[in-house]
């Protein structure tokens, strides 16, 4: 086990993904991100099905950032109830991971 996560979110607009992939790195709450889509999400919504078209971004940040990340994530995200799932990265390249790690340091 690491101290590294990858946090997954969506959102309705290329423009605001690249936005919170930016904003997440700039504020060193993310070492990096990655956006793609677009994508096709199919879920329930206040009792309905829906189908929307979405782009997703995930980052890779450290236990320890996660609570600013999340809380930076939905400050202002266009849906009531968005998307934030951290998921623990359980081994990866030692150079990769301390890059994350001194990426994402507080100062």
């Amino acid at each position: 086990m690491t101290d590294v996560l990858t946090v997954t979110t969506t959102t309705d607009s290329a423009e605001f993904a690249a936005a919170l992939a930016r904003s997440a790195v700039t504020a060193k709450l993310a070492a990096c991100a990655q956006v793609d889509g677009p994508i096709t999400s199919v879920y329930r919504w206040q009792g309905e099905l829906e189908t929307a078209r979405e782009w997703r971004v995930v980052l890779k940040t450290t236990v320890a950032r996660y609570p600013e990340l999340e809380a930076h994530l939905v400050d202002g995200h266009p849906y009531d109830t968005p998307e934030v799932l951290a998921t623990p990265v359980t081994a990866g390249s030692p150079g990769y991971l301390a890059w994350v790690v001194e990426q994402t340091a507080r100062g």
